[in-house]
């Protein structure tokens, strides 16, 4: 009997935890405001560590602690050698600790501002934020840094932990202090819910047991907020959205369509449309490792079939029929910039917006955010950390919420195609037009007839290489033979263009960027109406003649490389000069800080 009793208290124990809800939040802050310690005192606190662990601890708060000689619970969660000889948090941090009421997934982020990227990376997918502020030294410009990038991150519920109470003297009055500067700042960024609680993370004071040393606060424990705090997102009022992941046809009887449900409800004998194409259908069977479901929901994994046969691939949305998404190609949008090279409007990215990869580029900076007042400013370019809100111009239609509205279709990040890398991460505001295919269809049609007029097949003929190469010399012998076979023709050059298209730009990075985009678009609308175009340009980064070529249909874009002789090199005291660049060791030869590019 004992037997039995002991069993099915086990068991009770487990189904308990099994069914304990999820909490996923943050710790942010100024550097040195004690994110780390903050949270190597929870992990110790819930008696998550093992003793091999505390005997280590042990160790290296001797070795490189800042405690002189007590427990470092910072050195739990820093684990990079660079974090611990500097004493900050350099990446993010993930721990995962829990209570008898709750589960938590925790990102420690790292306070400096050259970071703030990784911040970001932690916040995007957080429910709440633990945002720490040191008593001495109240509200910084990096708390409201990132307290900005939780409001811009849809993340409504923050935690107030004003640390180190222990090293004020009147610690009541610092408190209520900070605490009315930090309300005046979340109601300017609109988050809704902030619960102040005064500790001292060394200390351990507030932190799972109240403290004796600040009998004037009543409240709970840090802990107790964070397994209590009810962070349910309001109803959803979207219709069921499933962004494809995966065409599963293990064989010849078997097609469905995996993924995660990022809004909405489904069942079987739903109609639903495939976007951005538009196929309508009707659901069969719901999927999932557990068997067919009657009925699945918000942050299910499931596999759909649908009743008819249907092109359908991975990045495509399935969606309610009767409440179906918006597709668009142009959109307003904030952008977070994460790479050390600046945003430069007009190149070409990568854009992951759930599970879709399109082509993109920023085509305008509407403004920068100054990050203290949140005032807007005027910027032709974002530097390394620095919030824009930009137009986005993609090179198809995609299926897309708001941000606000839903996470999944509303985020998404920039990929540099050189170097693979995430340059920006930013999240979708509204479309600034529907995409219109039947419009470039038509354009498509009106090409094909005028080239048919002209007895000519229309091209791009884009001319490169570097100052003194002969291009234009060149593009000009090439127009004039053309013209005398009776071609009709027009040549781009920096001559022609620069006194009135492009007289407003001058020679910054940027501005040579949008030169050659202006350039470019020209000459696409030229071959639209079936001329052959001669481009006649220094246009030194392979990145920018891409954005160009990519403009053109099939082969209408042809590439010529112009090298310059060598004794041009000598005329111009640039003997070497020009070997280097070639060999990409120059850095500034072409008036562009970073090496010239040929194709």
């Amino acid at each position: 009997m004992a037997t039995d009793t002991a069993t099915a208290a086990i068991e009770a124990y487990l189904r308990q935890h099994e069914t304990r809800g999820l909490l996923r939040l943050i710790t942010c802050g100024s550097v040195d405001d004690g994110k780390s310690t903050l949270l190597g005192r929870l992990l110790y606190d819930t008696k998550r560590l093992f003793d091999d662990q505390l005997t280590a601890l042990k160790g290296d708060s001797q070795r490189h602690g800042t405690q002189n000689g007590e427990l470092d619970f910072a050195l739990l969660v820093d684990g990079l050698s660079a974090e611990r000889e500097q004493g900050i948090t350099i990446d993010v941090a993930y721990r995962y600790f829990g209570t008898e009421r709750r589960s938590f997934i925790v990102a420690d982020c790292p306070g400096h501002e050259q970071y703030t990227r990784n911040m970001a990376t932690g916040a995007s997918t957080a429910e709440l934020a633990v945002v720490l502020i040191d008593a001495r030294k109240g509200v910084l410009t990096q708390t409201r840094r990132h307290s900005y990038i939780c409001g811009l991150l849809g993340i409504d519920h923050v935690l107030l932990a004003v640390n180190k109470m222990d090293l004020v003297e009147d610690g009541q009055a610092t408190f209520a202090r900070i605490v009315e500067d930090y309300a005046a700042l979340a109601a300017q960024l609109g988050i809704g819910h902030v619960t102040a609680v005064p500790v001292s993370a060394l200390r351990g004071d507030n932190i799972s047991t109240r403290s004796a040393a600040m009998p004037w606060y009543q409240g709970p424990t840090l802990l107790e907020h964070l397994e209590t705090v009810d962070v349910t997102p309001p109803a959803s009022t979207l219709g069921f959205r499933l962004p494809v992941q995966w065409v599963c046809r293990p064989d010849q009887s078997f097609r469905g369509y995996a993924g995660t449900i990022a809004a909405g409800q489904v069942k079987p004998g739903d109609e639903v449309v495939v976007l951005p194409g538009g196929q309508r259908s009707r659901v069969a069977r719901i999927v999932s490792a557990d068997g067919d479901l009657a009925q699945a929901g918000t942050g299910q994994a499931i596999t759909l079939t649908l009743a008819d046969e249907r092109d359908i691939s991975r990045g495509d949305v399935i969606a309610a029929a009767a409440q179906p998404p918006e597709a668009a190609d142009q959109f307003a949008a904030h952008l977070l910039w994460m790479d050390s090279a600046a945003l430069l409007p007009g190149r070409p990215y990568w854009l992951k917006l759930g599970t879709r990869t399109v082509t993109a580029q920023v085509t305008e900076i509407k403004h920068k955010v100054d990050v203290n007042t949140q005032e807007p400013l005027a910027a032709k370019r974002l530097e390394l950390n620095e919030v824009g809100l930009c137009n986005l111009s993609l090179d198809q239609n995609v299926a897309f919420e708001a941000y606000a509205d839903c996470r999944e279709l509303g985020g998404f990040i920039l990929i540099d195609r050189q170097s693979h890398a995430t340059v920006a991460a930013g999240t979708l505001d509204f479309a600034l037009r529907r995409a219109d295919n039947i419009h470039w269809q038509a354009l498509d049609v009106d090409q094909a007839a005028r080239a048919r007029i002209k007895g000519q097949t229309p091209r791009c003929v884009w001319f490169t290489g570097l100052s003194g190469s002969g291009k234009s010399t060149i593009a000009n012998q090439v127009e004039q033979r053309l013209h005398a076979m009776g071609y009709h023709t027009y040549l781009l050059d920096g001559d022609n263009v620069r006194h009135g298209l492009n007289r407003d730009l001058g020679f910054t990075e940027e501005d040579r960027v949008e030169n050659i985009r202006r350039v470019a678009e020209v000459a696409k609308l030229m071959t639209d109406a079936g001329l052959i175009v001669l481009v006649s340009f220094i246009s030194p980064f392979r990145s920018e003649r891409r954005m160009a070529r990519e403009r053109f249909a099939g082969d209408q874009f042809v590439e010529v490389y112009v090298d310059t002789p060598l004794e041009v090199c000598e005329q111009r005291d640039v003997k070497g000069l020009y070997a280097k660049a070639r060999a990409g060791e120059l850095s500034n030869f072409t008036g562009i800080d970073s090496p010239y590019e040929p194709p």
